[in-house]
């Protein structure tokens, strides 16, 4: 799933923290040449451990200047919380964050449902916590105000922009949707991945794509998550619920100590009173986690992944 890079960087503070990743691919996994980030302590110091910045890969969450960034809002609460420093490395996609996790480059990322699922069959990472989902949709295919496409169906034949092979709203729930409308990836209709929810948006405005298949969140929310402005777009169905929201996924080489923090910590990082700050990330404030989650807590995505092309057991 992933093509080898060697850019080495360093973590920086806070929005200057971020260190920024090149692409991955996504056909077949390769090393991490990651430095810079806290990995495994050789020595087994635990108490050593515990006393370095907590580490976080997290894909980009907005470029908007003029908006308060929901990733230095995560910065900002978990040093709070636990009264540590926090180190984030920017990557391009949700894999890469898989990866960086599981090469103990660094000790935590925040993953939605599908690469949550990869990522814990790999048997090489675990989930810390996880939300499970709830009965609303997840995932929307939007068309410009303009466009003769006013059904799922009529996508037959278009060109549809994806955020990311690893997105469970941007690409494996909305390919259940259309799967479920009678259109497969290939056959009826060409995908294109954008890189992420807002390439994607981009993609439709400069009129590169028919459709942008993205979070049904984010059109609730308005700019700068979601840039199109009423009467400017429409949303084309709806795709089913997923049985978990998200997790945040961890190293399995993570000290205990850490390991208890963070399940204390995160909880009430991701409480009702933070949604709006978190903004892309609030979608899981205010819902209960499951500490510790088994790997099966992942096995309704099997048959999902399966329409998308992808197997579970790919990651092994």
């Amino acid at each position: 799933m992933f093509s080898e890079f060697s850019e080495r960087l360093t973590p920086r503070k806070v929005t200057m923290r971020r260190n920024v990743i090149t692409s991955l691919g996504i056909v077949g996994i390769a090393a991490l040449a990651l430095t810079g980030c806290q990995a495994a302590d050789p020595t087994g110091n635990d108490s050593a451990a515990a006393d370095a910045p907590i580490t976080i890969a997290t894909i980009p969450m907005s470029d908007d200047p003029t908006a308060e960034n929901p990733v230095d809002v995560l910065v900002e609460l978990l040093e709070a919380e636990t009264g540590r420093e926090v180190e984030v490395t920017d990557v391009p996609d949700y894999l890469s964050v898989v990866e960086a996790i599981r090469a103990d480059h660094v000790d935590i990322g925040i993953m939605s449902g599908f690469p949550s699922a990869l990522a814990v069959n790999t048997g090489e990472v675990d989930a810390l916590l996880a939300w499970p989902g709830d009965d609303k949709p997840v995932s929307t295919c939007v068309v410009l105000n303009n466009s003769p496409v006013k059904t799922p169906a009529d996508l037959k034949g278009k060109t549809i922009a994806f955020a990311d092979q690893a997105s469970s709203s941007g690409y494996f729930m909305p390919v259940s949707m259309l799967h479920e409308a009678g259109l497969e990836q290939g056959t009826d209709y060409e995908a294109i991945f954008a890189g992420g929810h807002e390439g994607s948006f981009a993609a439709l405005e400069q009129g590169q794509v028919d459709a942008a298949c993205t979070a049904f969140m984010l059109t609730e929310m308005g700019a700068p998550m979601f840039p199109f402005e009423d009467g400017e777009w429409r949303a084309v169905g709806e795709s089913a619920p997923m049985a978990v929201m998200g997790s945040v996924l961890a190293r399995q080489s993570l000290d205990a100590e850490t390991r208890t923090q963070l399940e204390e910590a995160l909880p009430k990082v991701f409480s009702a009173e933070n949604k709006e700050r978190l903004a892309g990330y609030g979608g899981f404030a205010g819902l209960e986690p499951v500490i510790a989650p088994k790997p099966d807590f992942f096995s309704s995505f099997a048959d999902i992944a399966a329409i998308a092309g992808v197997e579970l057991e790919d990651l092994k």
